[in-house]
């Protein structure tokens, strides 16, 4: 659906420009965004390089282990029909570490990950679980303590301080993500379990060691 907008978008803008004799503008913009668009992603490189890179060591040195060790208990809370030894909670707890450092890029591949867990506990394939409507508010809201993106691509730009942008986007995702767990609540009330899902939580049994630990493959490379 998004590539026909966007197809749709081009087409119309085409259209646009020869009705009025502006084809000439049309292709400046075309060409000009494609050059930005070039620039800005070396840009990108080298700050995803380098936050992908400590998070690697973070990583090896165990440091992501004992982050998700702190955030294993408020994770059980905000997952509660997620047996704790089942590997889609390793795959959410990557991809919220990801999250609090910025690195949407290498959360994307965690938060997909995780879905495909907490589909194999859904008993309705075509409809979405709580946890799955849960996982989807949170990464989206995330908590962000070092945007790495935004102070890339600020520096890109010339910003004179890029990372002036650190506290109000730590305010800004503070709230965005009490919103979402607020919402998240209302709705978990307001539609109760299914049984299905009452019989999925009550039937897993639960290993805090398992739940802790994140899947083998970086969160950092992806």
């Amino acid at each position: 659906m998004v590539n026909w907008i966007w197809m749709g978008m081009i087409v119309f803008s085409v259209i646009y420009g020869a009705a009025n004799g502006k084809m000439e503008q049309v292709a400046e913009a075309a060409f000009g965004g494609a050059q930005t668009g070039v620039t800005v992603c070396l840009g990108l490189i080298s700050i995803l390089v380098f936050w992908m890179g400590l998070m690697r060591i973070a990583e090896e040195a165990g440091l992501v282990r004992k982050l998700s060790l702190l955030m294993a208990p408020v994770v059980r809370k905000l997952f509660p029909d997620v047996p704790g030894d089942h590997p889609a909670m390793g795959y959410i707890l990557s991809n919220m570490s990801a999250n609090l450092l910025g690195l949407g890029n290498a959360a994307t591949p965690m938060g997909i990950k995780a879905m495909q867990e907490l589909q194999k506990l859904n008993p309705e394939p075509t409809v979405a679980t709580p946890a799955m409507c849960t996982l989807l508010a949170l990464n989206t809201a995330s908590i962000t303590l070092v945007p790495t993106t935004i102070i890339a691509i600020r520096m890109n730009f010339g910003a004179v301080h890029p990372a002036d942008i650190v506290a109000p986007t730590l305010l800004a995702t503070l709230i965005s993500t009490g919103a979402a767990i607020l919402a998240d609540r209302w709705y978990r009330r307001r539609n109760k379990l299914p049984p299905a899902f009452k019989a999925n939580r009550n039937t897993g049994s639960v290993n805090p060691g398992a739940a802790v630990s994140p899947p083998p493959a970086s969160a950092g490379g992806g």
